[in-house]
């Protein structure tokens, strides 16, 4: 039996690269991507970094140093970023028949079966063919687990000798347990900083210490994750490829206002339109809910303003997807709930009691019609299919609204350059 092998590919700051393919102008100048409502810096390019932006700093706390380095901000440009992640994702599929997409800017290929003789050399490749096809940088970590793979892109991406591409497959054992001594425990996949906190409490401070770790005790006190992770140091492959991951069982959508709501139509306008975006996320898994909950909530952090928060759960009588159902039974939890003479921040929908769509059965009473449900299954499918091709919002429901002042501050969004036909790039 072959020894397995892992390849984790990593966009490089991805949110800071994706700008960057459309605007040559920034190349090589610091840059940072700003978070919802353009309220922290979620993303930051490595001259930034060496600034001293930190991930996840307000962006008012930074202003000072952005002005004395000119640095270049971007409102998160979503759509855009989704794009090009499924740009890159088509990339690696064509070099190995196992991929497991892990985050919008990872994914895992296993490379047992494809029998390379220079992993290094075919890691290479990798990273040439997806920048030359899309302009994404990317660090490749190689190694006979997961585990392993996530180590070797973090050092890869610390460490400009390795020029992009690691493999640890040639290492022997003293040359890996070198690299592992390199690795705080804060920095392990799945090792989370509870748990950091609790390892070096007793004395164990860096993956290798992990790897020599008793995995009883290490199965104790962190589950069978933390065993996991132990063996898998050790080269034990115990971590297995997602290729399907599996449906959600919580679907969420809420957000933070651009601007105060204190008026009850503005909210609907809000809650229809999260509604109307959680249940397209329930649709693209196959998914059916039975269960809605909408919450409102003020701001927290202004004391000196009157406060409020409630939510309103609705149970449906049976399992649906389709959007005006799915909104009207928001918008009666919402009137059930609001209060005028409050400044509202924040709302949400969250879907729960999630069945595949291939369970749903008739009712024994004829209460449930299932020609109405695949009629209403077709009418949802042509509006998704509609927004993806043609954007989103191309198509909505009235309820929602069209100039949505309480939508979320985006002052420096950049252009849609491949998901709106209005705003592509021009040369």
């Amino acid at each position: 039996m072959r020894k397995k092998v892992f390849a984790l590919v990593d966009c490089n700051n991805f949110y800071v690269s994706c700008e960057r393919v459309f605007n040559a102008s920034i190349q090589n100048k610091p840059t940072i991507v700003l978070s919802n409502n353009d309220g922290c810096v979620v993303a930051r390019s490595n001259e930034s970094k060496k600034l001293g932006i930190k991930m996840g700093q307000p962006v008012f706390e930074c202003q000072d140093i952005i002005k004395k380095h000119k640095i270049q901000v971007f409102s998160s440009n979503y759509s855009l970023y989704a794009d090009l992640s499924k740009r890159v994702m088509g990339i690696l599929a064509t070099f190995s028949p196992r991929m497991e997409v892990y985050s919008i800017d990872e994914a895992f290929l296993e490379l047992t079966e494809l029998k390379l003789d220079d992993y290094g050399e075919f890691g290479r490749t990798i990273k040439a063919h997806v920048f030359q096809h899309t302009g994404i940088p990317v660090s490749i970590g190689i190694a006979p687990t997961k585990s392993l793979g996530k180590i070797a892109n973090e050092i890869v991406k610390k460490d400009p000798k390795y020029g992009g591409v690691l493999d640890l497959t040639p290492l022997s054992e003293q040359e890996l347990d070198a690299l592992l001594a390199q690795v705080e425990i804060e920095d392990v996949w799945g090792i989370g900083r509870k748990y950091a906190l609790f390892l070096n409490n007793y004395g164990i401070t860096t993956a290798k210490e992990l790897k020599y770790a008793d995995e009883k005790w290490i199965r104790r006190y962190l589950t069978v994750t933390g065993e996991r992770i132990v063996f898998e140091f050790r080269g034990i492959s115990c971590i297995p490829l997602e290729m399907e991951r599996p449906p959600k069982q919580g679907i969420m959508c809420a957000k933070t206002f651009g601007k105060d709501i204190t008026k009850l139509e503005e909210m609907q306008e809000a809650v229809a339109t999260y509604a109307a975006r959680a249940a397209e996320k329930l649709r693209e898994q196959d998914s059916l809910t039975s269960c809605l909950t909408v919450f409102i909530k003020t701001n927290s952090f202004k004391k000196d303003l009157p406060q409020y928060a409630n939510s309103f759960t609705v149970h449906f009588a049976h399992p649906t997807a389709f959007t005006p159902e799915i909104v009207k039974y928001a918008l009666q939890g919402l009137k059930a709930m609001y209060k005028d003479g409050y400044r509202y921040k924040k709302a949400g929908i969250s879907l729960t009691k999630i069945t595949p769509q291939r369970s749903i059965q008739p009712d024994l009473f004829g209460d449930f019609s299932l020609t109405k449900h695949y009629r209403e299954a077709r009418l949802m499918a042509i509006v998704d299919a509609i927004n993806s091709i043609y954007g989103r919002d191309t198509l909505i429901f009235a309820i929602q609204g069209v100039t949505r002042s309480w939508k979320m501050k985006q002052l420096k969004l950049s252009s849609h350059f491949t998901t709106k036909w209005s705003e592509i790039l021009t040369v």
